[in-house]
């Protein structure tokens, strides 16, 4: 078997409260939001109909928050390769979502360790989960809580 790994393996131990992990941007376009509609099923209007919207008083289309909170999905950044020996779970999610997004905006999304829980052979890494936009506002913030193996010994 090839072993093919983008980053060193860390393991629960390995983490430090404040590193922060950098998800690439994304710019919010007509087509992605015409995917996610289409994937969820939401048939509301707002998120797809830009006439609809503009009689509503918004610029543009409104993206559904579950469009915005993909965008800190781990897996779009280093995260999950740097633990794929010692990851056994995602195990939580929440999030606020706090300003609106339209299409046309660039989301910048982050990762930051707050919370690292020990336990006999795991431990529980609480990640807060942020996204800016191109102005610098924070549109959404939240948790994410994965369970890690600690390294063998």
């Amino acid at each position: 078997m090839i072993q093919h790994q983008l980053c060193e393996q860390r393991y629960f131990e390995d983490f430090e409260k404040g590193e922060r992990f950098n998800i690439p941007s994304r710019t919010m376009t007509d087509a992605l939001f015409a995917a996610f509609q289409m994937a969820s099923g939401d048939n509301h209007p707002v998120h797809y109909d830009v006439e609809y919207c503009r009689a509503h008083g918004m610029p543009h289309m409104l993206a559904h928050g579950f469009q915005v909170l993909i965008q800190s999905a781990a897996g779009a950044g280093l995260f999950p390769h740097m633990v794929e020996l010692s990851l056994k779970a995602f195990i939580e999610q929440s999030s606020r979502f706090l300003k609106p997004v339209f299409v046309g905006d660039t989301l910048y999304p982050s990762l930051e360790v707050v919370d690292l829980k020990p336990g006999n052979t795991t431990g529980v890494i609480t990640l807060r989960s942020e996204i800016k936009n191109q102005r610098g506002e924070i549109v959404m913030d939240g948790l994410q809580k994965y369970l890690l193996l600690k390294r063998p010994q």
